[in-house]
This record gives C-alpha cells, structure tokens and sequence, in this order.
C-alpha cells in the first residue's frame, strides 16, 4: 500500500486569520501573551468553514472579487469575535 503525502494540504483561512490577528492584536492590550492570541486564533477559525487547499494561488484564481471581499470580511468579523469572546473568558476568569 502506498503512503501519501498530504503536507501540501491545509486550511486557506489558517494564514489569513494568522496575520489578522496580528494586525488587530494591539487593539486588544488585555490580550497580552501570545497563548491568549492563539486561542483568538483558535475561536477565530472555528466560526470560519474550513476551505482546504493545496495552492493559494489556485484557490485565489477561482473566487470573483464579490467572494474574495466576502471571505476578508468573514475572516475579519470571526477575528473581532474571537478577540472580544477571548477577553471576556479572561475577565471572567480573573473574577472568579
């Protein structure tokens, strides 16, 4: 039986979430150690369906400008949730 290799394969939203969390990090100076921002990765891309890809540049030729703005609108709006949703857990653990 043959293996296969599967490493070229991952989530597209993976690496833009990435970088918009990085980018809205110092919005959120509560979140201030980077297992926090990888848990706002992590909520971030739960509310995100996963688009698997091999290729961004594949996966970029086929969407239309309306999908393309769709997808960083939905990647950013997850963002913000995730940063909010994180910091109140935060708090009301700190409360507790």
């Amino acid at each position: 039986m043959q293996t296969s290799d599967f490493s070229s394969l991952y989530n597209h939203h993976e690496r833009e979430v990435f970088a918009t969390v990085q980018k809205l990090a110092p919005q959120f100076p509560q979140i201030d150690n980077n297992d926090l921002l990888v848990d706002v990765a992590c909520v971030a891309l739960n509310r995100l369906p996963p688009r698997y890809i091999r290729h961004a540049v594949d996966f970029s030729f086929y969407l239309t400008e309306p999908e393309r703005l769709e997808i960083d609108s939905a990647i950013n709006e997850s963002v913000r949730y995730a940063f909010h949703f994180v910091q109140a857990r935060r708090a009301l653990n700190a409360a507790t």
